[in-house]
């Protein structure tokens, strides 16, 4: 027998799990998919918004895979945490499969950043998706204008939650405490802006097109943006999607500033990058921006020229970057694993048993079906060390070694009874299904009403 672990439940994880059982090269494999939440599926739970229903039944592919007999899946176990190293791992496995995605959101480096009222987009997703490590204290819409810097898919997702009537949100598995926020929020002004111009936008059209659905909200472009963009002229050369957002941006450059019944609307703005965030009494107050243009190379440079933007909440989506895992090899410069087809790389050699896939991998490039032929790729490596890896003595049941250590692994059925709490708790307040953001506490109705998180474990 063959013993795999795999670190991390989200696409990667599961896909490389799924590749390690439907071989046939090695008959003989099981494989355990720890995961330091709870709850498995990583970012398709956890990153995906929630009124995207069709990207989160994403859920059921890989909830098939997890119930697998020759797999195992065992939550809240963290490599790092209880003397879990990587090379504790080696001891309880023949092979460890690193699948932790990039966890850290990149940074602006500019003046103001840390204002109150300045965050990522990751804390807002982590927010308004129930993720245990999302701040305490939640999001306080009190804000009139909102920036969102970033023109990509994130970006996107953020701008529409924040344009989003709490109505339709209700129907979704969005948290009880985020809706209310949500139902409560000031925002009505939503600004999205990227250094560089439509032609060179990282949206896809099918999110961007979704922009243009939300009831009472006017979405608009900037006509002096579309005017710096030389590809509107003559987009023949750029990529099909890129032409696509084209034609959706230009037919929003005539709209009125807002929606005439309720105020809300979201520019896009292109050609603007963020250079300081601007504040008052400790909070921020809004954004300035130098004024770009084409350098004649596909990138930009500066003109000299500000504007500013008045904004009481800033949301970063400029990126993802890998997180170095104590006791791996990590390079900082790419946010990865240094690896040669998977094999991790240790001062430029493979080191036994221990392989990478997904974005700790290839970095955050791609779409959830790209982590398919990533997963396919590093699990032919090890199927090609199968005989070698397998004859090195392990734990008989690295469970009652993991316990033994001071974990608590939720196992599948555990994981089925946070599911049926949160449906438990969505019948109980008249909606669908409802995410629980607190690992410990159990549900409650008139804790989730009131918005509190549980910490007083009373009923």
């Amino acid at each position: 027998m063959l013993r795999v672990a795999v670190v991390g439940s989200g696409p990667s994880g599961v896909y490389t799990a799924q590749a390690l059982v439907q071989q046939s090269a090695v008959p003989d494999v099981r494989v355990d998919v720890l995961d330091r939440l709870p709850c498995p599926y990583g970012l398709v739970r956890y990153g995906v918004a929630p009124d995207h229903e069709k990207i989160k039944s994403l859920q059921q592919n890989l909830r098939a895979v997890l119930e697998d007999e020759r797999i195992r899946f065992l939550g809240n176990v963290e490599v790092g945490a209880h003397g879990l190293t990587p090379a504790r791992l080696l001891e309880l496995y023949h092979a460890v499969v690193y699948c932790v995605g990039a966890a850290r959101d990149r940074r602006l480096g500019v003046p103001g950043e840390d204002l109150a009222g300045s965050h990522s987009a990751t804390e807002f997703v982590a927010w308004y998706s129930a993720h245990p490590d999302a701040a305490a204290d939640g999001f306080g819409l009190d804000a009139r204008s909102a920036v969102v810097i970033g023109v990509g898919n994130v970006a996107v997702d953020v701008a529409r939650i924040l344009a989003r009537s709490s109505d339709e949100l209700r129907a979704t598995d969005v948290p009880q405490e985020a809706l209310a926020a949500l139902e409560e929020s000031r925002v009505r002004a939503v600004h999205m802006v990227g250094r560089r111009g439509p032609g060179q936008a990282r949206f896809t059209t099918k999110e961007l097109r979704e922009l243009g659905g939300l009831a009472g909200t006017r979405v608009r472009v900037e006509p002096a943006d579309l005017a710096l963009d030389a590809s509107l002229a003559d987009p023949s050369g750029l990529p099909a999607v890129n032409r696509r957002n084209l034609e959706v941006v230009r037919g929003w450059a005539d709209a009125p500033p807002a929606d005439a019944a309720t105020g809300r609307s979201v520019t896009l703005r292109f050609f603007l990058r963020p250079v300081e965030l601007l504040g008052a009494n400790g909070r921020v107050s809004g954004v300035r921006f130098e004024r770009t243009e084409p350098d004649g190379d596909g990138g930009v440079r500066g003109t000299g020229r500000y504007e500013e933007i008045e904004a009481q909440l800033v949301l970063r989506a400029v990126g993802y970057q890998g997180v170095a895992l104590p006791g791996l090899p990590f390079d900082k410069a790419r946010g990865t694993v240094p690896h040669a087809a998977g094999r991790v790389l240790r001062d430029g050699e493979p080191s036994a048993g221990e392989y990478v896939a997904g974005w700790i991998k290839r970095g955050p490039t791609g779409v959830i079906g790209t982590n398919r032929p990533c997963a396919k790729e590093t699990v032919a490596s090890l199927l090609t060390d199968a005989e070698r890896l397998a004859a090195r003595p392990v734990a008989a049941e690295p469970l009652a070694a993991l316990r033994e250590l001071g974990h608590e692994p939720v196992a599948w059925p555990g994981w089925l009874a946070i599911e049926r709490a949160e449906s438990e708790l969505g019948r109980s307040l008249g909606r669908g299904r409802v995410k629980i953001p607190d690992r410990l506490a159990p549900p409650c109705a008139r804790r989730a009403r009131s918005g509190c998180r549980g910490r007083c474990r009373g009923p």
